[in-house]
């Protein structure tokens, strides 16, 4: 990190908390993170931390620092991007139209550290601000003003109908009646009728449980959700049987992930052949070729892979449901991996606070930051085309009963 990007301000930020120019002070703040999370990036793509010896990792060098301004809300700031000597220019994934998600980064931070919970990362943040007499009062203001932004993006109703449905769960660290607990953050993104993506849920909780997904799902329906046709996640416990019950609709098991837990569950000399068979399965040309091809692969693989074999038969209708829907859309219902980008966005920023004080600091600086990625959506391109979502509009068969008593439970 640039020793004069680091230290310059300091004594600026000192007299802002006690002048009570709060402003001024999340400018500061603002600035300081986003150094973080600029030297966390370059270092991932190096391969090496600064100043680290790493020669089986690295992958080129730093060169230096370029100048940059950065339009926030709180004003413009000067960042110092750092440079590669060689590869692909960096260039700061949060340089883009970013505004509560910087101040939900630093409102967690804070709420850390002035209750006493802090770990060693929020404290030297908040030692580098020299912030260490910012009061309860003010912090608590701050903190309120965006919670009641997420809130309402996380209440607000669904209209129309959403035919696709996506679910994400991420393990965070959290502080719940004094110990450090595993939480999941959940995240459901859908593709509105018009084409368009949407963020339309966010709570944390044990995902590894059918109460929590049947409790999160419900919320989903209460405010609106309809017309679902597909829902699209990794594997999690109970998630399945919720599914139906709640949404009448079936379940497409991400493919991505099914893909990496089989190959090792096979020899690495096995792990390719493993691979080519079952991304034949994913690419087939329909519902009743994708059968065929599963049935080639299992007597294919049955004498190398007797595992792969009996847990891809176990999960078959789960891995091709995608098949059953337009042509068009197969490429982005058979995985997960359209959420990619979002999910480390979170991620980066997740890992600068390391352990949260709370529940509500996890929803916090996550739904700061889906607030601004569901704008951005918005006003994008469609993600589907109006044309090929008619398709999915008009159902070619009557729907699965959404009465939660009429469906049975299935297994997870």
């Amino acid at each position: 990190m640039a020793e004069g990007q680091s230290m310059t301000t300091v004594a600026d930020v000192v007299a802002q908390v006690r002048d009570g120019r709060l402003e001024d002070f999340v400018r500061e703040a603002v600035a300081l993170v986003a150094r973080e999370l600029m030297e966390a990036e370059i270092s991932a793509e190096i391969g090496a931390e600064l100043g680290e010896v790493a020669p089986e990792r690295r992958v080129t060098h730093r060169n230096g620092y370029r100048p940059r301004a950065w339009e926030t809300r709180v004003g413009e700031l000067e960042l110092l991007i750092p440079k590669k000597r060689s590869g692909a220019s960096y260039f700061p994934s949060f340089l883009e139209p970013r505004r509560r998600s910087e101040q939900a980064i630093v409102a967690v931070v804070l709420e850390a550290y002035v209750n006493g919970v802090s770990t060693r990362k929020v404290d030297r943040l908040v030692e580098q601000l020299g912030i260490d007499g910012m009061s309860k009062d003010r912090v608590s203001a701050l903190c309120r003003a965006l919670d009641e932004q997420v809130e309402a993006f996380r209440q607000r109703p669904l209209e129309g109908a959403y035919p696709y449905l996506w679910l994400d769960a991420k393990q965070v660290k959290v502080r719940d009646r004094g110990r450090v607990v595993s939480k999941a953050l959940v995240v459901a993104y859908a593709v509105h009728e018009s084409g368009v993506r949407e963020v339309i849920g966010l709570d944390i909780g044990e995902v590894e449980s059918g109460a929590f997904w049947t409790e999160f799902l419900r919320s989903l329906k209460q405010r609106g959700l309809n017309g679902v046709r597909l829902a699209v996640s990794d594997q999690h416990e109970g998630l399945k049987s919720s599914i139906a019950r709640v949404l009448g609709c079936p379940w497409q098991r991400c493919t991505v992930h099914f893909l990496r837990d089989m190959v090792m569950h096979c020899r690495r000399d096995q792990r390719n052949l493993v691979a080519a068979a079952l991304r034949e399965v994913f690419n087939a040309d329909g519902y009743e070729d994708a059968r065929e091809r599963v049935g080639h692969v299992l007597e294919r693989l049955a004498a190398v892979a007797p595992k792969v074999c009996a847990l891809l038969e176990a999960a078959e209708e789960d891995l091709i449901a995608f098949y059953h829907l337009p042509r068009e859309h197969w490429s982005k219902l058979r995985s997960t991996n359209p959420l990619e980008r979002v999910n480390k966005e979170i991620g980066r920023r997740t890992d600068v606070v390391g352990i949260f004080p709370n529940d509500q600091a996890v929803i916090r600086l996550a739904g700061a930051l889906l607030c601004e990625q569901n704008d951005e959506w918005l006003v994008q391109r469609r993600y589907l085309s109006v044309e090929s979502m008619a398709l999915v509009l008009t159902p070619p068969e009557p729907e699965q009963p959404t009465n939660e008593a009429e469906v049975a439970p299935l297994a997870a």
